[in-house]
């Protein structure tokens, strides 16, 4: 099917992939890269258009209400799926370990450039701070697959509190 839909022979095909497995898993991790560049395209407009703290978290918080409904929920469960892929497959973990570091370490960025403005807490280590932020995301999977689910407001008021009062605290 590949191969009808893009013109090219079954030799072509396979001078580039080493089997359909590869191909199929080289589509996840560009979908992931996809993800990847329109988080890392939003969160340096933030900071680059802000012209103080009050400013980013305002940004930050719109991103919150933009990343966390229920209707991202297929969203955030591709994602875990295609990192419980990486368990068994080497070379899927290898893919996809350069887009998850290149998001880790985009995000790392702002936060150093956000403390050296003095709008995030210099007491918080950037990179984990960016794994964090990654990780509420993705945690609300747990929330996602339950009912009642908790109220959005509530969560995203918790995801604001700890970006205000933890990351962004003032010293």
């Amino acid at each position: 099917m590949v191969r009808q839909k893009s013109g090219i022979s079954r030799g072509s095909l396979y001078h580039h992939f080493q089997d359909i497995s590869e191909l199929l898993e080289l589509a996840m991790v560009e979908s992931f890269a996809l993800s990847v560049d329109q988080s890392i395209t939003v969160l340096t407009a933030i900071l680059h258009s802000a012209k103080n703290r009050d400013e980013m978290l305002k940004g930050l918080f719109l991103v919150t209400e933009q990343t966390q409904p229920r209707s991202l929920s297929k969203r955030r469960i591709q994602r875990a799926r295609l990192i419980s892929f990486t368990e068994d497959n080497p070379r899927l973990k290898a893919s996809l370990a350069v887009e998850q570091q290149r998001l880790t370490d985009a995000i790392t960025d702002l936060i150093r450039e956000a403390q050296e403005r003095g709008w995030m807490s210099r007491n918080v280590d950037p990179r984990c701070a960016a794994v964090l932020i990654q990780a509420y995301t993705l945690g609300k999977i747990v929330d996602d697959v339950v009912t009642p689910q908790m109220s959005e407001a509530g969560w995203n008021g918790l995801i604001n509190q700890i970006i205000e009062k933890v990351l962004a605290a003032k010293e």
